[in-house]
């Protein structure tokens, strides 16, 4: 966020615009993008806010980037060319940006976390009654002591991801500062997440590989939980600067 390249300079009554950004959820079909823009030096201290409304001239969609996953959600590459953007489009005040989106990136990773949990269990669901009535030799697949495991494993593993995050959530609505917490939660319910959609398709057998069935979406759409909005890698650097 600090190295953001993008500028905008100020002329007159409008910032001129020029720059490109990518991986811009819902930029091939929004009205207006909130863009982070560089009005002032190096730094943080440098960044803004700008709403700039899509139909301006020099504004376009230079591609639309095809994904492994989520693909009911479009993401872009954005590239303005002396876009003009009123002054009155600015939010907050110039070289503020920095911390509202520190603040918004502690938000997308408490509901990407949410989020995290719901897939787990919606294949954990889908894996139980998957299991309750495909058969191999002759019983079904919970008849099996290594499925039955399995289940429990993946279940217990929802049960505490799930618990972890709500409790954080509901200090943070309490006020409590939970940066660290957040990031512990993004961590373990993204990796929890990956795990149980994983054997989630390895309990479909062949079936879990086919499109027809949710789980092969769930396999693939959670992969980026723990890349978006931050990744596992990143949290693990704010964790540590935290506790060390």
């Amino acid at each position: 966020m600090a190295n953001i390249r993008t500028r905008a300079v100020r002329d007159g009554s409008h910032y001129v615009v020029n720059g490109s950004k990518t991986m811009i959820t819902s930029g091939t079909r929004a009205d207006f993008v909130t863009m982070a823009v560089r009005t002032g030096g190096p730094g943080h201290r440098g960044v803004s806010l700008l709403v700039v409304e899509t139909d301006s001239q020099g504004f376009s969609v230079s591609k639309k980037l095809r994904k492994m996953g989520w693909w009911a959600s479009d993401t872009a590459e954005l590239a303005l060319d002396d876009v003009r953007v009123p002054v009155e489009n600015l939010l907050g005040e110039e070289g503020s940006a920095f911390y509202g989106l520190m603040h918004n990136f502690q938000r997308e990773r408490l509901y990407m976390s949410l989020m995290a949990n719901a897939t787990a269990q919606l294949a954990l669901d889908e894996s139980i009654k998957y299991a309750r009535v495909r058969e191999a030799f002759g019983r079904p697949l919970t008849g099996f002591q290594v499925t039955r495991h399995k289940l429990v494993d993946m279940a217990t593993s929802v049960e505490i991801s799930r618990e972890f995050t709500y409790r954080v959530a509901a200090k943070i609505q309490a006020g409590e500062n939970m940066v660290k917490e957040i990031s512990m939660a993004k961590i373990f319910s993204a990796e929890i997440c990956d795990r149980v959609c994983r054997e989630a398709v390895q309990i479909h057998g062949g079936y879990g590989y086919m499109r027809e069935y949710l789980v092969e979406r769930l396999y693939r759409d959670s992969r980026i939980l723990s890349i978006g909005g931050g990744t596992t890698e990143i949290m693990k650097e704010i964790i540590s600067k935290m506790i060390l």
